[in-house]
């Protein structure tokens, strides 16, 4: 019997190279996102307002020869509606510095290329 030899080609394939990846964190543009994250807080603190305005509410029974009587009574859904908006505010507010810092640290490419 013969035994038949197969050459096998081992073939190594290279992974490709990635394109280079430009800088991701350092970019002016986040200056548009920080300023619409501050608009965003306004209208959330704008909004907070009239939700806790909304979810207080006073009551005054008069009688006769006495002070009336003054009562509050809140509303659960427009309070929790109040803090919900003032914590997504905070949220906002704080990724806004975030975006503002990284802004800020922006170096031209050619200072970025040289310190390697």
């Amino acid at each position: 019997m013969t035994e038949a030899v197969t050459e096998q080609e081992t073939a190594v394939e290279e992974p490709e190279q990635a394109p280079p990846a430009d800088p991701s964190l350092h970019q002016p543009k986040r200056w548009l996102i920080a300023a619409g994250e501050l608009v965003a807080v306004v209208l959330l603190v704008v909004l907070a307002v009239w939700c806790w305005n909304r979810g207080v509410v006073r009551l005054e029974y008069p009688f006769e020869g006495r002070e009336p009587l003054v009562s509050t009574r809140y509303h659960g859904n427009w309070l929790g509606s109040a803090v919900l908006a003032a914590t997504l505010a905070v949220v906002l507010a704080l990724d806004a510095v975030r975006q503002i810092m990284l802004a800020v640290r922006t170096r031209p490419q050619e200072a970025a290329d040289s310190d390697m």
